[in-house]
Protein backbone atom coordinates (compact mmCIF):
# COMPACT_ATOMS: atom_id res chain seq x y z
CA UNK A 1 0.00 0.00 0.00
CA UNK A 2 1.52 3.62 -0.98
CA UNK A 3 2.09 5.68 2.14
CA UNK A 4 0.24 8.72 2.26
CA UNK A 5 1.88 11.64 3.41
CA UNK A 6 0.50 15.06 2.33
CA UNK A 7 -0.60 16.61 5.44
CA UNK A 8 -1.40 19.82 3.28
CA UNK A 9 -4.12 18.40 1.56
CA UNK A 10 -5.18 16.35 4.37
CA UNK A 11 -5.58 19.51 6.24
CA UNK A 12 -7.59 20.96 3.79
CA UNK A 13 -10.02 18.20 3.73
CA UNK A 14 -10.49 18.43 7.53
CA UNK A 15 -11.09 21.84 7.21
CA UNK A 16 -13.71 21.14 4.22
CA UNK A 17 -15.28 18.55 6.41
CA UNK A 18 -15.52 21.54 9.28
CA UNK A 19 -17.13 23.66 7.52
CA UNK A 20 -20.26 21.12 7.17
CA UNK A 21 -20.43 21.33 10.66
CA UNK A 22 -23.16 23.97 11.87
CA UNK A 23 -23.99 25.25 15.34
CA UNK A 24 -27.07 23.81 16.15
CA UNK A 25 -28.26 27.52 17.16
CA UNK A 26 -26.71 30.01 14.71
CA UNK A 27 -26.87 29.11 10.91
CA UNK A 28 -23.11 29.17 10.18
CA UNK A 29 -20.49 26.40 10.09
CA UNK A 30 -18.04 26.23 13.22
CA UNK A 31 -15.21 27.00 11.08
CA UNK A 32 -16.69 30.30 9.70
CA UNK A 33 -18.07 31.17 13.86
CA UNK A 34 -14.13 30.83 14.66
CA UNK A 35 -14.63 28.51 16.61
CA UNK A 36 -12.07 26.22 15.82
CA UNK A 37 -8.47 27.34 16.61
CA UNK A 38 -6.35 25.31 15.39
CA UNK A 39 -5.84 21.89 13.06
CA UNK A 40 -3.07 20.08 13.41
CA UNK A 41 -2.12 16.80 11.22
CA UNK A 42 1.34 15.15 11.94
CA UNK A 43 3.43 11.99 10.03
CA UNK A 44 1.21 9.59 10.83
CA UNK A 45 -2.05 11.51 9.90
CA UNK A 46 -3.25 12.03 12.52
CA UNK A 47 -5.46 15.07 13.40
CA UNK A 48 -5.69 17.33 16.66
CA UNK A 49 -8.37 19.90 16.91
CA UNK A 50 -8.10 22.75 19.57
CA UNK A 51 -12.07 24.16 19.34
CA UNK A 52 -13.36 26.17 21.75
CA UNK A 53 -17.22 26.66 22.32
CA UNK A 54 -19.96 29.68 21.86
CA UNK A 55 -19.81 29.73 25.83
CA UNK A 56 -19.03 26.78 28.72
CA UNK A 57 -22.79 26.19 28.99
CA UNK A 58 -23.60 25.46 25.53
CA UNK A 59 -25.97 23.47 24.74
CA UNK A 60 -24.00 21.16 22.36
CA UNK A 61 -20.68 20.81 24.71
CA UNK A 62 -21.14 17.14 24.27
CA UNK A 63 -22.17 16.38 21.31
CA UNK A 64 -20.60 18.76 18.99
CA UNK A 65 -16.64 17.98 19.45
CA UNK A 66 -18.10 14.99 19.51
CA UNK A 67 -19.57 14.96 16.05
CA UNK A 68 -16.10 16.89 15.02
CA UNK A 69 -14.23 13.82 15.99
CA UNK A 70 -16.28 11.21 14.59
CA UNK A 71 -16.63 13.38 11.21
CA UNK A 72 -12.88 14.00 11.02
CA UNK A 73 -11.80 10.25 11.26
CA UNK A 74 -14.02 9.43 8.64
CA UNK A 75 -12.15 11.07 6.03
CA UNK A 76 -9.80 9.21 4.16
CA UNK A 77 -6.14 8.64 5.43
CA UNK A 78 -6.98 10.36 8.58
CA UNK A 79 -5.19 7.47 11.33
CA UNK A 80 -7.04 9.40 14.72
CA UNK A 81 -8.73 12.46 15.48
CA UNK A 82 -8.58 14.01 18.77
CA UNK A 83 -10.45 17.12 19.97
CA UNK A 84 -9.74 19.69 22.48
CA UNK A 85 -12.09 22.03 24.12
CA UNK A 86 -10.75 25.16 25.31
CA UNK A 87 -11.86 28.40 26.59
CA UNK A 88 -8.78 30.25 26.29
CA UNK A 89 -9.10 32.74 24.71
CA UNK A 90 -12.90 32.69 24.95
CA UNK A 91 -14.62 33.18 21.40
CA UNK A 92 -16.28 36.12 21.08
CA UNK A 93 -17.32 37.77 18.06
CA UNK A 94 -14.83 39.28 16.63
CA UNK A 95 -13.26 35.59 15.95
CA UNK A 96 -15.93 35.19 13.49
CA UNK A 97 -14.78 35.16 9.84
CA UNK A 98 -16.55 38.49 7.80
CA UNK A 99 -18.40 35.41 5.82
CA UNK A 100 -20.48 34.03 8.74
CA UNK A 101 -20.80 38.50 10.29
CA UNK A 102 -22.31 38.94 7.19
CA UNK A 103 -24.80 35.88 6.99
CA UNK A 104 -25.77 37.02 10.26
CA UNK A 105 -26.63 40.89 9.35
CA UNK A 106 -23.52 41.99 11.42
CA UNK A 107 -22.16 43.79 8.96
Amino acid sequence: MEEFNDTINLGENVVKVLKGIYDPEIPVDIYELGLIYDVMVNEENQVKILMTLTSPNCPVAESLPQEVEEKVNKIEHVTGCEVEITFDPPWTKDLMSEEAKLELGML
